[in-house]
């Protein structure tokens, strides 16, 4: 019998997904000279998509130059050419996935050693304990910065749109620019954008409203949003449902179900919450709450390995199952479900680092040193150490932040720390 996994998906604005499997984004941090998508990165796309995931959601697209997650992040907005992101997408479509654009500001999740803006709704530093001198010192943003974000976003997903790509996610979670404003343990503001949560939401609402009113109706706008926090006081699933509510209305085709900051990291399964304790689909519980009230289909995301548990995520009312990590070792995971190959499954080893951010990071240095032997079409290495992968990718780091400066500097004459924010 045929997984329900493998039935297609109609979204409200026309566009259709041909399975439920959505390869998560992860971010590749693998951009080529210039910011751009190049050689490995679209290899990459290619070989996911000829695995059989119906969606590739990119790993997050910067939409403003002089606001890095890292420094080898990809970045679309006025001035990108556009052929490498054409390219992209014609590579990602290859095997009959769609794909979207996941786009991005960090706000204050931006490193100090990093040239650009530390930009947040309030002045309140990541808090890592002993590591939080390793982030910049953030600024509350004017509302001349806010109007700049809006236009940021809408520009990046009208030209994602031009490039060839089925439709953008908003990304509003993990701690980024767009939750910041959502938690109230970051967004102390007392204006417009402050205080209740409509006011908090205010600045996704409106990059959600322009960008749908600027792209084609079946351009799918899709939003990444934490079921929770994980962090006392913060955004939780009442905001969460609050906020689903507040999205349907302006044209979102579906929601994306995550959690977690670099301040508390469930997204990696690495937070002391016990709800995200279980190994896979960490946040299922929360989702499956508000699967049951949601105007909008949504996707959960985390930790999802093997079939019956993506199956499961589908039968609790979720519209479309999130897999990330597991298709970095296994970019065929989902061909070999569709072939029944029901026992198949992608084990990765704990990182066993007490400090739970520096497991985090050495987590995603494990999953990105296998997306690059995927974009350089070798095998994977799932065994690899996590602490020898995440030195490997602080060294390429400190080589990417080098390039980073000097392409910053020749396109904007600009090349301060991040402390340094009063350019726009």
């Amino acid at each position: 019998m045929t997984s329900p996994l493998f039935s297609p998906l109609d979204l409200a604005g026309g566009a259709t997904l041909p399975n439920r499997i959505a390869k998560a984004a992860m971010e590749e941090n693998m951009a080529a000279p210039g910011q751009l998508p190049g050689r490995e990165l679209i290899e990459l796309y290619r070989r996911w998509s000829a695995g059989g995931a119906g969606l590739l959601i990119t790993g997050n697209v910067m939409v403003h130059d002089a606001a890095m997650t890292g420094p080898a992040g990809v970045v679309l907005d006025a001035r990108s050419p556009l052929e490498p992101f054409a390219q992209w997408a014609r590579a990602a479509k290859s095997g009959g996935s769609r794909v979207w654009m996941q786009l991005n500001h960090p706000g204050r999740q931006v490193r100090a050693n990093l040239p650009g803006v530390a930009w947040a709704p309030s002045a309140v530093r990541v808090d890592v304990g002993r590591n939080s001198r390793l982030f910049a010192e953030p600024v509350a943003m004017t509302a001349a910065q806010i109007a700049e974000t809006v236009e940021r976003f809408v520009i990046s997903a009208v030209r994602a749109q031009e490039a060839g790509f089925d439709g953008v996610e908003i990304h509003a979670a993990h701690g980024y620019l767009l939750s910041q404003f959502l938690s109230p343990l970051t967004n102390r503001r007392t204006d417009e954008w402050g205080g209740t949560l409509i006011n908090r939401a205010r600045l996704l609402t409106d990059i959600a409203r322009e960008i749908r009113a600027a792209v084609r109706p079946d351009f799918a706008v899709a939003v990444k949003l934490n079921s929770a926090d994980f962090q006392r006081g913060g955004f939780d699933a009442d905001d969460a449902r609050a906020v689903i509510d507040l999205l349907a209305p302006l044209g979102v085709d579906l929601v994306e179900l995550s959690g977690g900051s670099y301040e508390s990291p469930a997204m990696t399964g690495n937070s002391a919450d016990q709800r995200t304790i279980a190994r896979e689909a960490y946040f299922l519980e929360l989702a499956a709450r508000l699967a049951a009230t949601s105007p909008l289909p949504l996707m959960l995301t985390g930790g999802i390995v093997r079939l019956p548990v993506a199956e499961q995520v589908l039968a609790d009312g979720i519209a479309v199952v999130g897999i990330g990590s597991a298709l970095a070792v296994d970019p065929d995971l989902p061909r070999r479900w569709a072939r029944a190959e029901r026992q198949a499954a992608v084990e990765l080893a704990p990182v066993r680092i007490k400090d739970k951010p520096l497991a985090s990071a050495a987590g995603m240095a494990r999953i990105r040193y296998q997306l690059r032997r995927v974009g350089a079409g070798r095998g994977t290495r799932p065994g690899v150490c996590p602490r020898r992968a995440l030195g490997i990718e602080l060294v390429r780091q400190a080589r990417a932040g080098r390039r980073y400066a000097r392409w910053l500097r020749a396109r904007t004459g600009w090349g301060g720390p991040a402390e340094v924010v009063g350019r726009s």
